[in-house]
């Protein structure tokens, strides 16, 4: 099925009530379900299901294999690596099942997070913009922004910046260098990141042409 506004492979399916933004490309072998919202220039791999009432924002990447239960919400530019995981039930039984939004624990993924492949999110939890989960990994508590979290359970080993590279050690004013881009970072208080060079909540307006044509 092709639509002027987004593509949805013919292997995949879209259930009624399911709202899809233009430039989005859902690939094959995915199942996008009932109440779900997803924005602009999205990608979908290969088998992911999006279950019922999940928010997406724009421009996330969601690779192979990737499920969104009910309860996930991700925010604009989030990376979903292959295979990784997320839950929506703290205490699972199938004798005393527990369906219904109601039981549902609500997961909040941050603006520019990325998840490594094969990581797992318990539910509950909200992951900080511009953070970074490493391969593997299992979140069980809040992440802060910027955090790199590594383990199981996750803990944070460092701190990453807003163009996804590992800051180093910081220098006598406390401040951290991205060595990709050159923007500053510095705790505004202890186990608080910020960025020095670039409004926090600002979008870097020059990346959305690479994006769009596939080389961001």
């Amino acid at each position: 099925m092709i639509s002027k506004e987004y593509f949805v492979h013919e292997s995949s399916y879209v259930d009624e009530g399911v709202e899809i933004g233009k430039g989005t490309k859902v690939w094959h072998f995915s199942h996008i379900q009932g109440g779900t919202k997803i924005g602009e220039y999205c990608v979908f791999g290969q088998n992911v299901n999006v279950g019922n009432n999940v928010v997406i924002g724009n421009y996330c990447k969601i690779q192979n294999n990737v499920s969104l239960y009910e309860g996930v919400e991700l925010q604009d530019y989030v990376f979903c690596g292959p295979s990784m995981v997320f839950t929506n039930i703290i205490e699972p039984r199938c004798e005393f099942p527990q369906q219904g939004s109601e039981f549902y624990k609500k997961t909040l993924v941050g603006y520019g997070a990325s998840i490594g492949a094969n990581a797992t999110i318990v539910c509950g939890h909200d992951i900080g913009r511009f953070a970074f989960i490493a391969a593997g990994a299992v979140v069980t508590k809040n992440v802060p922004d910027y955090a790199l979290m590594a383990g199981v359970p996750a803990k944070q080993i460092g701190w990453m910046s807003r163009h996804g590279v590992k800051l180093g050690s910081a220098d006598a004013e406390g401040i951290m260098t991205c060595s990709k881009s050159g923007w500053k970072y510095q705790e505004a208080v202890p186990g608080v990141l910020k960025c020095l060079d670039w409004p926090e909540g600002k979008e870097v307006e020059s990346r959305k042409w690479e994006v769009n044509l596939g080389l961001g």
